[in-house]
Parts: structure tokens; C-alpha cells; sequence
């Protein structure tokens, strides 16, 4: 029997233990380590969902104290199991763990995929922050228009009481209270819901595929960071950044998704340099030649643009996109700059709580406050954070309804942002001929 250890960071590695080792008597899971996610180690993966083989449940533990487990434990085998790591960063791990006496494993993409019996459309990305969100939305009105009912199945974001995440399903608010949800959370469901599309997350996607089957024509995987999808696709969408191009062939799993691509989307043409997004077209077709290219926008828009004209604007950002996404700027800096914003304050001297930590992990990001707020102290200390910074307006990119969930004394502005096409072919034209080519749907874009 092989110990092994599961690399994690609360969602990836509970599926891949569900896929290959959960019933399999050849291995013995003797922890979970995590990263990543603030506030997620020092739990229990609980017994229920571990399985007969595991009684007493498994322990998730601090990854830094994986060298010592290893020892500790005399494992095996050490499964690294989460996304949006540079190839260097993953070396690095499997060095340390090879001069521990264990052996590295990744697991292959397709054997950790369920099959369905709806059509599944994924939608992933080489990069967190690439624009899958909008894409998602943008799928959703098409497949509608043409009497398809989407449903749509999150990758997954269980930070809270497991046995309670084993299956989500959000159809309206009171969902968000009733998971407990957390602002990473609600900054995916959020715009979904407002659409009347209903959203599926949790633990075990076994079960939340068998209960988003009842419910939809179709099934849309919307990916988290640059993670493959839990499901095999009929078609594999794949989200680009020329912001960072380039690193299409540098993060794990991006690169496979790169690799794997039925339909490639280069996104932000309207705010990247030409020359980058000429790279990334030339990295697609050398690398991915059989995906189709589809070019998009973002394009962002705000209630009232005179409001920003000349105005000290604090900028919150997507958490995910700033942090481990190393972006240093997202749609509320783009929407502060195009809307004459005379300064962007600098949050730092004003960080409370959590959020100094935060901002010292991240020193790419200078003058934008991630949205935080995996725990109810976390968004707390960013509610203090945003009403100690002196500014004249925040803005909240973010496409969940910040300024109501932290009730801010301060003026603020949400930034919406879309999908947009950009030239030809449209992602409508691309997605609907080859729904026809299955026999999927019928008729022509209108």
C-alpha cells in the first residue's frame, strides 16, 4: 500500500480523491496539504465523504509543513493537485519532495474528467483573471436564444463545513446565505443568478453532476483559475491574456488547456498592445494549431462616468485576479483610467488586519485592494480597510455587489464588465456551427 499526499487548495484535490482514491485499497491518503486560500488548513476532510476506507477522515495540513510530513509519515507519493503554479514553482515542489525519498505525480487531465450524459461546454483559461466569467455569460444568452436551458457548474470554492458543500445549488440570494458563501464566491454567482441561470458547485461533482443533468439541456463548466475541467467537454473553450502573453506555456495546467483547445479565445484585444495579442496568435498556432481563434473584448462601463472625472479613486479589484493571478491591475483600474480619475490611492499605508498580510504577500499589486473575504473577519478587515483610505470615490471591480454586502459609508461604484466580440468569426457563429455539426442545434446566429 502506497501513503500518499495530496497537494491541494480546497477543490481540485478533493475531486482528484474522489476520482482515484477514495475506494482504492492500493493507496492510503494519510493527508491533504494546503495553499493558495487563506484560513483552509486545520481542518478534517470529513468521514462521511471520505469513504469506508477512511474512518476517522483525513487531516488538511499546512503545505509548508509537507517536508515533515513526509518524514513523519513515510509516504510515498506526493500528487500535486492545484492550478495557476508556474512550471518552475511545480519543479520546485517536486525537487523538495523528491530529496525527501517520494515520488511527484500530476495526474492526467482526462482521467480526472466524469462523463456526462448532457453536452458539456467548458470554459477555461490559461491564466486566473483571463475573462472566463463574461465568457460564461455571453455562452449562457446564446444557448437561450436558441431554446436551450443552460446550466451552469462551477469549479469548485469549498472553504466552509464540507459535509454541508457535498452539493450547491444557487438559484437566488438567499442561496449565497445559505452556503455561507464567500466574496470569491459570490463574484461568480452573483451575475449568473441576476441572468435567471442556475449555478451548481460543491465537493463531490459526481452528485452535483447527476442533480445539474436534471435540470439543464446542457451543461456549462465554467473553470476556475487555469484548472481543467471536471467533466470531459464537448467543446473545450479556452480563455487567453495578452496582458500576459506568453504565459500561455509557463503555468500549470494552463498549458495543457492550451494544448487541449477545441476553440481558443484571445480576450482583452481592446486594452492589450497589438503586438501581444499577435503573440499569443502565434503561440496558439504553433502549439494548438487544430483550435479555432476567436477574438473578444472587455469592454467596462460604470453608472455614472462623470462621477470618476477628476476624483481620488480607491480601486477594489477581483481577489483571485490580483493574487495568484499576478495581475497588477483588473477592471476597475481600467474603468478609473478611461474615466479621468485624477489618482489612484494607494491602500497600503491604510491596510488593516488581514489585509496588510495580504498586500505584503503580493507586492506586484500597488494601488488596488484585492477583494478578500474568505472568512467573515477577512471581509471585515476589508470593509475597515476601504473606509480608512482616504479617497473620494471606490470602485469596485467586482462582479459581485460589494458596496451592499460591506454596507460602506463611503460613495462607491460597481464597474461592469462583458464579453464583446471582436471581429470575425463571433464566438456565436464558432459555438452554434459545431452545436449543428452534433446535432446539438439548429439554425443560424441572429
Amino acid at each position: 500500500m502506497m501513503k500518499v499526499v495530496l497537494l491541494g487548495a480546497a477543490g481540485r484535490d478533493f475531486h482528484n480523491f474522489n476520482m482515484v482514491f477514495r475506494d482504492n485499497p492500493r493507496y492510503r491518503v494519510v493527508a491533504f496539504t494546503a495553499a493558495q486560500i487563506p484560513e483552509i488548513e486545520g481542518r478534517l476532510y470529513p468521514a462521511e465523504l471520505a469513504g469506508d476506507l477512511y474512518p476517522e477522515g483525513i487531516p488538511i495540513l499546512p503545505e509548508e509543513d509537507l517536508p515533515r510530513i513526509i518524514s513523519r509519515e513515510r509516504v510515498d507519493l506526493v500528487v500535486f493537485c492545484y492550478s495557476d503554479v508556474s512550471h518552475v514553482e511545480v519543479m520546485h515542489k517536486a525537487s523538495l519532495v523528491m530529496a525527501k525519498g517520494a515520488h511527484f505525480m500530476l495526474l492526467g487531465a482526462r482521467r480526472t474528467m466524469l462523463q456526462s450524459r448532457k453536452p458539456v461546454l467548458s470554459v477555461c483559461a490559461v491564466r486566473t483573471g483571463c475573462g472566463k466569467s463574461p465568457t460564461t455569460r455571453r455562452i449562457c444568452t446564446i444557448l437561450e436564444k436558441h431554446s436551450l436551458k443552460p446550466v451552469v457548474v462551477r469549479h469548485p470554492m469549498p472553504y466552509g463545513d464540507l459535509v454541508q458543500q457535498v452539493v450547491q445549488r444557487f438559484s437566488v440570494y438567499e442561496d449565497f446565505k445559505k452556503h455561507h458563501c464567500t466574496i470569491e464566491e459570490r463574484e461568480e454567482y452573483e451575475p449568473l443568478v441576476d441572468m435567471g441561470v442556475t449555478v451548481f458547485a460543491g465537493v463531490d461533482y459526481g452528485k452535483v453532476l447527476k442533480q445539474a443533468e436534471e435540470e439543464g439541456d446542457i451543461i456549462i463548466w465554467d473553470g476556475g483559475n487555469n484548472d481543467t475541467p471536471f467533466f470531459e467537454p464537448l467543446i473545450h473553450m479556452v480563455l487567453f491574456d495578452p496582458h500576459r502573453a506568453g504565459h500561455e506555456r509557463l503555468y500549470t495546467p494552463g498549458e495543457t488547456n492550451m494544448l487541449m483547445a477545441d476553440v481558443a479565445v484571445i480576450g482583452k484585444v481592446d486594452t492589450a498592445s497589438p503586438e501581444k495579442v499577435e503573440e499569443v496568435r502565434r503561440n496558439i498556432h504553433e502549439h494548438a494549431p487544430a483550435a479555432e481563434i476567436v477574438l473578444a473584448a472587455s469592454p467596462v462601463t460604470v453608472e455614472d462616468p462623470e462621477a470618476i472625472a477628476g476624483k481620488r479613486v480607491l480601486v477594489v479589484e477581483d481577489g483571485p485576479t490580483l493574487t495568484h493571478g499576478e495581475m497588477s491591475f483588473g477592471a476597475g483600474t481600467i474603468a478609473a483610467r478611461k474615466f479621468g480619475a485624477s489618482e489612484l490611492v494607494d491602500p497600503h499605508p491604510f491596510a488593516v488586519g488581514s489585509m496588510q498580510e495580504v498586500l505584503r504577500r503580493y507586492p506586484h499589486i500597488r494601488r488596488q485592494l484585492p477583494a478578500m473575504g474568505y472568512s467573515d473577519h477577512q471581509i471585515e478587515d476589508l470593509r475597515q480597510t476601504i473606509e480608512a483610505t482616504p479617497c473620494d470615490l471606490v470602485l469596485m471591480g467586482t462582479p459581485s455587489h460589494l458596496n451592499q454586502l460591506l454596507s460602506l459609508k463611503k460613495p462607491s461604484m460597481a464597474v461592469a464588465y462583458r464579453y464583446e466580440d471582436h471581429g470575425d468569426p463571433t464566438l456565436e457563429e464558432v459555438l452554434l456551427r459545431r452545436l449543428e455539426a452534433q446535432g446539438i442545434i439548429n439554425g443560424e446566429p441572429s
